[in-house]
């Protein structure tokens, strides 16, 4: 996409300060898949429940995380932090949004793919952003006023206009009854498809399609921390991102696309 074609964004902030805060965000994700790459592939030690049984957490993503908090406490002293494992903790004015290992049940089986998230917004929305790939050593990137980048080369989403050749990735819950209804979705989406995908990391997800490895993605049920980086980097690539609004019986989500099969596939999501 030419630069005159991008997406024009109000901000207070200029280009070499959201760059600055790039900066501390990928020195932060590093700093996680350290703890990531030493661990992956071993016995991991801490391994408990979270919301549901399926649902897991472990060492790792807290030691990474704490990774992470040990940077910013020395790049961005005054600034909020949201992490997935530690919570919400500070007041400034921008506030730094942490899933320290995006995709921990493909971890813990030893699938390689998994990814560290590390973003950073203010009221205008999201600033910068950084999906960090420990396995492939691809680091996905975006600044607000920015094209996104994958290992610093600019990416650019291709916008297939046709859904019956698109690709679509999408994740599920850990809770049963919301899987029930999106087995349901998916039963409608796939025979409109070339084909689902299910990676288990929805910023894996975002940043994939960013590079055309899919065209679109959908899924419900997730967090800041799952959206924050991977949003910015399928947007600043030149995709449409939206919310799909909660209904009564599925949380509210987001769906990533080309604006031709926007309208289209949300249709069939929403059913």
């Amino acid at each position: 996409m030419p630069d005159d074609e991008q997406p024009e964004i109000t901000a207070s902030m200029t280009e070499t300060e959201q760059r600055a805060l790039l900066a501390v965000a990928q020195e932060a994700a590093e700093a996680a898949a350290g703890e990531l790459r030493a661990r992956f592939g071993r016995r991991v030690g801490g391994v408990r429940t979270k919301t549901t049984p399926t649902d897991l957490v472990s060492d790792a993503d807290l030691a990474a995380e704490a990774a992470i908090r040990s940077v910013l406490a020395q790049r961005r002293a005054g600034d909020a932090i949201l992490g997935e494992e530690g919570g919400a903790s500070g007041d400034g004015d921008l506030r730094w949004i942490v899933d320290p290992l995006d995709g921990t049940i493909n971890f813990l089986f030893g699938i390689p793919v998994f990814a560290v998230s590390v973003a950073c917004e203010d009221v205008h929305g999201t600033i910068a952003g950084v999906v960090l790939d420990p396995s492939r050593d691809e680091c996905f990137a975006a600044v607000r006023c920015g094209r996104a980048t994958l290992n610093g080369e600019p990416i650019q989403a291709p916008l297939r206009t046709e859904l019956a050749t698109a690709l679509v990735a999408t994740g599920f819950s850990y809770e049963a009854e919301v899987r029930t209804c999106q087995a349901q979705v998916v039963s409608r989406v796939l025979p409109r498809v070339r084909d689902i995908r299910r990676a288990g990391s929805a910023a894996i997800d975002l940043s994939w399609c960013a590079c055309g490895r899919y065209d679109a993605f959908y899924e419900r049920g997730l967090h800041a921390w799952d959206l924050a980086a991977g949003s910015l980097i399928a947007t600043r690539a030149g995709l449409d991102v939206r919310e799909l609004a909660a209904s009564a019986d599925q949380p509210a989500g987001v769906i990533a696309a080309p604006g031709a099969l926007m309208e289209e596939l949300r249709s069939l999501i929403d059913g």
